[in-house]
């Protein structure tokens, strides 16, 4: 195991009807499948949304965005939001347009105020 699984972590957690899954560290080739598998959980128990929170996240790697692509579109009427600041994570999703598609706000509680309205 090498220190950026080490240092990964993803947590799923409920803020009322809304799943929010939280991620720390790198998200790779490595982590992917990780963030993908508890999005899917998240999915399964038919939230209103679900937030994916990156603001803990120092690398997002295109697997990363890839997980992200493929959740929105397994969303179906699920509406799904990402939380991520900083050229780590929101610069790379701008740059290749995932924001034209996926809403991402540079906070948590942003996000969480967006979809709970």
């Amino acid at each position: 195991m090498d220190a950026q699984q080490v240092n990964f972590a993803v947590a799923e957690e409920s803020v009322g009807a809304v799943s929010v899954v939280s991620v720390t560290g790198a998200i790779d080739m490595l982590t992917a499948p990780q963030l993908a598998e508890a999005i899917r959980a998240a999915l399964a128990k038919q939230p209103s949304a679900v937030v994916v929170n990156l603001t803990e996240v120092d690398f997002l790697a295109s697997a990363g965005m890839q997980v992200l692509v493929a959740a929105n579109e397994e969303a179906g009427g699920t509406r799904l939001v990402v939380a991520a600041e900083g050229p780590a994570t929101s610069r790379p999703l701008k740059i290749t347009g995932i924001t034209d598609f996926i809403d991402v706000f540079p906070t948590l509680d942003e996000a969480l105020e967006n979809v709970t309205v």
